[in-house]
């Protein structure tokens, strides 16, 4: 019984929704936001590095 007792808050802590499971207020998983994020950031790097090698005109 003593062993059950020490056990229970570790398997009641398991059942926690993980970080990829609970949404936000948008719909979209922390998870989600950090990749969506990564990926503007790429494309403004892009964008810019493409804008500073055009010609003036």
């Amino acid at each position: 019984m003593r062993t059950f007792l020490l056990l229970l808050p570790l398997a009641l802590a398991a059942c926690g929704q993980s970080d990829n499971d609970a949404a936000g207020p948008d719909g979209v998983t922390p998870a989600e936001a950090r990749q969506l994020d990564d990926a503007a950031k790429a494309i403004d790097i892009n964008t810019t590095t493409a804008n500073a090698t055009e010609a003036p005109q």
